[in-house]
C-alpha cells in the first residue's frame, strides 16, 4: 500500500518560514519532501506503511512546535 499526505505550516512572515524551514531541513532529509513558499512550508510524506507514515508526521509536527517556540522566545 502507498500512503501519501501533505502538511502545510503557515507563518506570520516569510522570514519565520525560512528560519523554520532551514532548521528542520537537516532532520527531514530522506524522510519527506519539503518546499518553502513565501510564508509557508509544504511537506509531502510518502510511505509504504501506515505506522511509518504516522511516526513521520508526528515527528515533523513535534519538531515544528519546538522550533516555533524557539523562534518566538528569541523575538522577546
Amino acid at each position: 500500500m502507498k500512503i501519501k499526505g501533505n502538511i502545510t505550516f503557515i507563518y506570520k512572515t516569510s522570514n519565520d518560514a525560512k528560519l523554520v524551514f532551514d532548521s528542520l531541513e537537516v532532520d527531514n532529509e530522506n524522510y519527506l519532501t519539503s518546499t518553502l513558499d513565501h510564508d509557508s512550508i509544504n511537506y509531502e510524506i510518502n510511505s509504504e506503511k501506515l505506522g511509518t507514515f504516522l511516526a513521520t508526521a508526528d515527528d515533523l509536527i513535534a519538531s515544528e512546535i519546538v522550533v516555533e517556540k524557539i523562534v518566538e522566545k528569541t523575538k522577546q
